[in-house]
């Protein structure tokens, strides 16, 4: 198996836990807190899904995000170029995703893009470089696996832990 096969592979997988980790939740366990300090579910999966959105499209492709160009940041009435990072935990505490099937188009739309896109690629693109803002220049494989893979599956635990502490299932084996 090559590496881009491998890392194809495993970002359908994900995509299909984070699917799996929301779809039965309702709109209260989606935006549930364990206490003051924690931020729900909600943001884990905003956080996440736009920060692929923006490696993928942005960063790799030097175009608008899915997120943009489908207007989700006046849907959800979030910021229209943030994923989260730095946001101040007021504001992260506050990102609604309502209704939650809607967000979850958005996630389809994301997930199709990054598969579409890396579906002709072979390893020696991974090996080109990019710069990401703002951790400076890295090979593509170490952007996909790093800021996709590592910290979509990283989120993705989160989103399993809030779910336990809400009495519901966790990952399914």
């Amino acid at each position: 198996m090559s590496t881009i096969d491998f890392i194809r592979s495993s970002l359908r997988q994900m995509h299909s836990s984070f699917d799996d980790s929301v779809a039965d939740l309702s709109s209260d366990q989606l935006h549930w807190r364990a206490n003051e300090h924690g931020c729900a579910i909600a943001f884990a999966l905003w956080h996440y899904v736009r920060t692929e959105d923006n490696i993928i499209q942005f960063v790799l492709q030097r175009k608008p995000t899915t997120w943009i160009d489908g207007g989700w940041h006046d849907r959800f009435g979030l910021p229209k170029n943030a994923q989260g990072t730095g946001m101040s935990q007021e504001d992260a505490q506050a990102v609604r995703l309502d209704p939650k099937e809607d967000f979850q188009h958005y996630m389809r739309d994301v997930w199709q893009a990054t598969d579409s896109f890396l579906a002709d690629k072979d390893d020696d693109f991974l090996q080109e470089r990019i710069t990401v803002k703002p951790l400076g220049e890295m090979a593509i494989e170490r952007a996909i696996g790093n800021m996709c893979l590592t910290h979509g599956f990283t989120h993705l635990g989160e989103i399993q832990h809030i779910r336990g502490l809400l009495g519901l299932k966790g990952m399914a084996y």
